[in-house]
C-alpha cells in the first residue's frame, strides 16, 4: 500500500481549500448576477408601465397647423432618451445620474477584453523590426561619415621627405663630434628635419635662393655644405640638390648647433665650438636644470636629458634661428609648433601655418 508524506498531504489540503474558495466565489458571483438581472428586468417593466399610464395629449392639440408649433413646444427642450441604465433605482427613489458600471461588470469587461489603453500601447513585432532597422541604418550611416570624411593631413611631400630621412640617418657620422649628440636623427625628434625642410624650401629638392645662395631640400650655402659634407665621409662628391646629401648635411649641422663641435683652427690647434647646450641658462630652459657636464677638449652639454615637450619646443625654436640666420622669433616659434604637432596636422595652429608656406598646400 502506497503512503504519502505529511508535506504532500498538507499541499493536497491547501489545494482543496483553494478550489473550494474559488467555487464559493463563483457561486456568489452567479447569485449576484441573477439578482442584478431580475432587478434590471423589474426596473424596465416599471418604466414601461409608467409610459403607458401617462395621459395622452388633448385632441385639440392635434388640430394645430402642422407647420407651426405652439409656444410651449417651441421653448420646451427635447427630453433626453436613455437607451440603457446601469443602476437599479427603487420606485420611491430618484434615478441616479451616474453612468459608471458596477464593479462586477467592470471586472468582467477587464477579464474578457483587457484594458483599452494597454491594447492601444502595444507595438506589433513588424513595427518593432522596422524601427530597429531604421535605427541601425542611421548608426551605420553616421559611422561611415565619421570614418570616411576627409581629415586634415600633412602635404604629400612630407611623406616623401620622411622616407628620405630614414636613408640619410643611416650615416653614422651625422652625430656631433666629439659629443655624439644626435637630436636630428633620434626616433622621437627626427621630425625636425622635415619641419625645417617644409619651412625653408617647401620640401623642394631643387630649391635655390639667388639672394642668399642657399640651395637644396635643406637650403644651405655651398661653402657650408661642402665643409659639413667633408666630415660625413661621403663616398661621392657632395650635391646640394641630392635630397639625401642635403638631409645628411642638415642633420650634422643641427647636431653641431645643439651639442657643439671640436674643430681644427687655422693655426692647426684644436678648437672647441660650444653649442646651445653649452649655456647653463639654456639648459635650465630645456631640461629644468642649469647643471653642465664639462670635459677637457669637449664642448659642455646639459647634465640632464631633454624629457619635456616644452623643453624640446624651446630647443627647436633656438636651433631654427641658428640654422637660418636672420629668422624672426615668430618664424622660429612656428617651426616649434609644427615640431610639437608632428602627429596632429589637424591642429588649428598647424593649419594656419601651413596656409602661409609655399609647400604647405595639400
Amino acid at each position: 500500500m502506497r503512503t504519502t508524506s505529511a508535506e504532500f498531504e498538507s499541499f493536497s489540503e491547501d489545494d482543496e481549500l483553494w478550489l473550494s474558495e474559488l467555487e464559493s466565489r463563483a457561486t456568489d458571483l452567479e447569485n449576484e448576477l441573477s439578482v442584478w438581472r431580475e432587478a434590471r428586468e423589474r426596473a424596465l417593466a416599471e418604466d414601461t408601465s409608467r409610459r403607458e399610464a401617462a395621459p395622452k395629449p388633448a385632441r385639440a392639440a392635434s388640430k394645430r397647423s402642422p407647420g407651426r408649433a405652439g409656444p410651449s413646444q417651441r421653448t420646451r427642450p427635447a427630453a433626453p432618451i436613455h437607451t440603457a441604465t446601469w443602476g437599479v433605482a427603487e420606485p420611491d427613489q430618484a434615478r441616479p445620474t451616474s453612468r459608471k458600471p458596477p464593479p462586477d461588470q467592470r471586472t468582467s469587461a477587464l477579464i474578457d477584453h483587457g484594458r483599452r489603453t494597454a491594447r492601444q500601447g502595444r507595438i506589433s513585432r513588424g513595427r518593432k523590426l522596422t524601427i530597429a532597422t531604421a535605427i541601425f541604418a542611421v548608426m551605420v550611416t553616421a559611422l561611415l561619415i565619421v570614418v570616411f570624411r576627409p581629415r586634415p593631413s600633412w602635404p604629400p611631400s612630407v611623406a616623401v621627405v620622411q622616407n628620405e630621412i630614414t636613408t640619410a640617418c643611416q650615416n653614422p657620422n651625422v652625430a656631433s663630434e666629439p659629443g655624439q649628440v644626435n637630436f636630428a636623427c633620434s626616433k622621437d625628434t627626427s621630425q625636425i628635419l622635415w619641419v625645417f625642410s617644409l619651412m625653408t624650401s617647401g620640401n623642394d629638392p631643387n630649391f635655390a635662393d639667388p639672394k642668399s645662395g642657399r640651395k637644396g631640400l635643406e637650403p644651405i650655402t655651398a661653402t657650408q655644405g661642402g665643409e659639413l659634407a667633408w666630415s660625413l665621409n661621403l663616398h661621392h662628391p657632395y650635391n646640394p640638390f641630392n635630397p639625401i646629401d642635403s638631409l645628411e648635411v642638415a642633420a650634422r649641422a643641427i647636431n653641431n648647433i645643439i651639442g657643439g663641435a671640436s674643430l681644427t683652427g687655422s693655426n692647426g690647434n684644436p678648437a672647441v665650438q660650444p653649442g646651445l647646450e653649452g649655456n647653463a641658462a639654456n639648459c635650465a630652459r630645456y631640461t629644468g636644470s642649469s647643471a653642465l657636464i664639462t670635459r677637457a677638449g669637449y664642448p659642455d652639454i646639459c647634465a640632464e636629458p631633454l624629457t619635456s615637450a616644452s623643453g624640446e619646443a624651446a630647443l627647436v625654436a633656438d636651433v631654427y634661428q641658428e640654422w637660418l640666420v636672420g629668422a624672426s622669433p615668430l618664424t622660429a616659434e612656428e617651426a616649434s609648433i609644427l615640431f610639437q604637432n608632428a602627429g596632429d596636422p589637424g591642429n588649428p595652429q598647424v593649419q594656419a601655418i601651413l596656409k602661409t608656406l609655399p609647400g604647405g598646400a595639400q
